[in-house]
């Protein structure tokens, strides 16, 4: 019973002090039923055996009473009992060479581990560099001698015994072992108080890292929008298609390329950024707020800008695809036109200028005054194509045609020549109307011939022009256009043989005119140039040119079915692609509303939907092949379809952004839970009582449908005085920008705070209290002795010199650091 009291602390009964057999066993009674009262089990040990003398017995019972008094209490890190006592021990010796304590028996023999506990605790008595681990017994002796000297710890065990024992006594050593544990006991609160400590500056480092992280991630991303903008912005033009094909070939590699990373990229910031922010809320600390013009919104703000670019570049590419293709397009057609205006031109102004007709007959000047007449005539007829070619040149001005200078060069030494062919021409007329009174004889027959060769002629030349012709077309309508037009065109061609056949009748006549009267004839017609040979000879040209042009056209015809084709595959797909995109977001609004079971099981579902999403990436991978040959073939439009190529990538940009939203919400969300100690049901609750009041599915509670929300979970915010006081207390913490709409993770954070504790700022102050013995300074030396190293240097480099009058040299003020750490401050 003396025992009991002295081990426990506490008064037992009086025991009765009789000598009789009867007395002693009552008295040992009183000592069975104290343990039991203790709620520790005795088996098989009773009064009689302790009072009649059963060693075994007894010392199964003294045991017992160690077991429960002076080892069962010891508790470390929600371990008790021998479990707690051996990592104590573990955690003081750590840091000791040649000390590795796995038991309580060989890892004791020795002797280092003795005195490591002690040199832990009172390093002033124990000069632990001085041992060796091969002198076990001086090892022991001396912290036996020690501990019972300076710490009242009553040797229990021989070092000899110890030494020569195989395995020491377990128990021997555990009840040995707990006298140290009890002795430092107050040096337990200190390590508590260092583990707070160095669990609020974990939280704190993690935090400034993340930070770090981000400003870094969102430097690096607004960096590259930066540089990209300007080159997205470039209208520089170029000469040829080929080279603003190789431009658009450089913004395609920079759209499948370039930008995906990027995208991730922003995803990930956005992630991370809000991972932070809830961890913040979780340690009550204050929001991260980044640095000037890296806020999320900025980002997004230059992403946006980044889009505008990049459809505007897109845009400005095709438009300038299509206008350089005009414009080599009428280049070309402007010089075939000029070369052959320059062909007919070409010794016009030498026969206007001749004076033949001064020694001409009548009957030549009266031939001269008609084939001036035809050639007036001739003239006539190109001055439509000379108004072609100034068109065309003043189209190439307009569209900035890059070798316009030659182009008028060459239109204004043509228009100039033309002008000069006129005045000659006219003051040919004159001269030959002057001698045409002196003019009668005509032949009829030659005038007829030469005033219906010339128009026949001009009609051949302009049909050889059209059928070499160059054209350009962008779908079937324009080919079949110009194949109705060229079949037309063959529909005339038995007229024009006849008028063909004509003509040459005519100068058959005159040969036969000229035979039959004996006339000879001088050679040529003297009233054209056209002869029947030369318009036989343009018209088998012509009529060998339309089986060519027959050929062309229907090249033409299979080419823009092939862009046809092309149009309706890349059609097929796109929908198919767009209508996957908006089933998984509609899928995806209603998945994040109606998940069930634990935030586990959702994020791993989440998760193998996100995988099952991106299983779909092949798919859009082969639309973007389809889209690659849509735009090699320079389709512009596609009628099968309303979904372009940037629509769809968008869609599927969001939707992949979508879906890691959700599942970063779920993530935050099992963060809190953890952190805050909140259950599984109580978040079913929440979730439920959310959802019930979130009648447009929207994500968010407007104020009135969070009041609902908070009076259906026992919140007093009734429309009162005092209810709208306290209503809006709780909107000021979930709502503090006033948007007048509540998030789901805002009102978690809110239910949390109000059900759960956390670190406070004057708790850490009471920790560095322990630590700093109740002084109100604490040195570099004890913060390095109680704290890791790399915390300890933490709080070493971030502390304020204390200046109050009680310090000392080197003294550091713990107050204001714990302060800084839950205030407005940079720390």
């Amino acid at each position: 019973m003396l025992l009991l009291e002295v081990i426990s602390g506490e008064r037992l009964p009086k025991p009765e002090r009789g000598k009789m057999r009867v007395h002693k066993i009552n008295n040992v009674n009183k000592a069975l039923d104290f343990i039991a009262s203790k709620g520790v089990k005795l088996v098989s040990i009773g009064a009689e055996e302790i009072v009649d003398g059963n060693a075994k017995m007894t010392l199964g019972m003294i045991w017992t009473i160690i077991l429960r008094f002076a080892i069962q209490d010891i508790s470390v890190e929600e371990t008790s009992a021998k479990e707690g006592l051996l990592l104590w021990c573990q955690r003081k010796t750590a840091p000791y060479k040649n000390v590795n304590v796995q038991n309580f028996h060989i890892s004791w023999k020795d002797g280092l581990a003795f005195n490591a506990l002690i040199h832990r605790h009172r390093p002033d008595l124990i000069d632990y560099d001085s041992l060796r681990k091969d002198d076990p017994v001086t090892n022991l002796n001396n912290a036996f001698e020690v501990a019972e000297k300076h710490l009242d710890i009553p040797k229990m065990l021989d070092a000899e015994d110890i030494v020569g024992t195989l395995r020491p006594d377990e128990k021997a050593i555990m009840t040995y072992v707990s006298c140290f544990y009890h002795a430092f006991s107050g040096a337990q609160k200190a390590e508590t108080a260092a583990n707070r400590i160095c669990k609020v500056l974990a939280v704190n480092q993690e935090n400034e890292l993340m930070m770090e992280d981000y400003e870094k991630l969102a430097s690096e991303l607004l960096e590259w929008i930066r540089r990209t903008i300007p080159w997205l912005e470039n209208r520089t033009q170029e000469k040829t298609v080929n080279d603003m094909q190789a431009k658009q070939e450089d913004f395609r590699d920079y759209r499948c390329v370039h930008k995906p990373p990027k995208v991730q990229e922003k995803c990930q910031l956005e992630i991370s950024f809000n991972t932070l922010q809830t961890k913040l809320r979780l340690s009550n600390r204050p929001a991260f707020m980044p640095s000037e013009g890296r806020m999320v919104s900025d980002i997004n703000g230059a992403w946006h800008t980044l889009e505008g670019a990049e459809k505007g570049y897109e845009e400005w590419i095709l438009s300038e695809i299509r206008r350089l293709e005009r414009l080599e397009h009428l280049a070309e057609k402007f010089h075939q036109k000029a070369a052959i205006h320059e062909s007919w031109t070409d010794g016009k102004e030498a026969m206007l200028t001749q004076k033949d007709y001064e020694t001409s007959t009548l009957s030549e000047v009266k031939a001269l005054l008609r084939k001036h007449e035809a050639f007036e005539s001739d003239l006539a007829a190109h001055q439509d194509r000379v108004e072609q070619i100034a068109a065309i040149a003043q189209e190439l001005n307009e569209l900035d045609y890059y070798d316009s200078a030659s182009v008028n060069a060459r239109c204004q030494k043509i228009c100039d020549q033309w002008d000069v062919l006129g005045a000659l021409t006219q003051s040919r007329k004159e001269s030959l109307e002057r001698t045409e009174k002196q003019l009668e004889s005509i032949d009829e027959l030659y005038l007829e011939y030469a005033k219906r060769a010339a128009p026949f002629n001009n009609w051949m030349e302009g049909a050889m022009e059209d059928l070499q012709d160059m054209f350009i077309v962008h779908n079937i309508e324009e080919i079949q256009g110009l194949i109705t037009a060229h079949e037309q065109f063959k529909s005339t061609l038995p007229e024009a043989n006849k008028e063909r056949e004509a003509i040459q009748a005519i100068q058959a006549e005159v040969q036969k005119i000229a035979q039959s009267n004996g006339i000879k004839l001088s050679g040529a017609n003297p009233y054209t140039t056209i002869t029947p040979e030369s318009i036989d000879s343009k018209w088998e040209k012509a009529m060998a040119m339309v089986p060519l042009r027959d050929t062309a056209l229907q090249d033409e015809l299979n080419k823009q079915n092939n862009n046809d084709t092309l149009r309706a595959k890349f059609a097929t797909q796109a929908n198919a692609v767009g209508a996957y995109i908006q089933a998984k977001m509609e899928e995806i609004g209603r998945i994040s509303i109606e998940m069930n079971g634990t935030l586990e099981d959702q994020l791993t579902n989440l998760k193998e939907y996100q995988k099952t999403i991106m299983s779909y990436m092949p798919e859009i991978n082969k639309l973007e092949g389809s889209h690659q040959l849509i735009q090699e073939a320079l389709i512009f439009d596609n009628q099968y379809t309303s979904y372009t190529m940037e629509h769809l990538r968008v869609g599927w940009e969001q939707l992949l952004t979508t879906i890691a939203r959700t599942i970063n919400e779920v993530e935050n969300q099992i963060l809190t839970r953890d952190a805050k100690g909140i259950s599984q049901e109580q978040l079913y609750e929440y979730r439920a009582s959310f959802n019930h009041f979130d009648k447009d599915h929207s994500g968010a509670l407007m104020a009135e449908e969070f009041k609902a929300c908070l009076i259906s979970l026992g919140y007093d915010v009734e429309n009162d005085k005092q209810g709208d006081t306290e209503f809006a207390r709780i909107m000021g913490i979930v709502d503090p920008n006033g948007s007048g709409a509540v998030t789901f993770q805002a009102f978690i954070d809110f239910m949390s705070r109000e059900t759960t504790d956390t670190d406070t700022a004057d708790q850490v102050i009471a920790s560095f209290k322990i630590l700093a013995a109740d002084k109100n300074y604490i040195t570099a030396e004890e913060l390095r002795r109680e704290l890791p190293p790399d915390q300890a240097e933490y709080c070493i480099a971030r502390m304020a010199p204390y200046t109050g009058p009680d310090g000392v040299p080197g003294a550091l003020d713990y107050m204001s650091f714990s302060t800084a750490l839950y205030g407005e401050s940079d720390l």
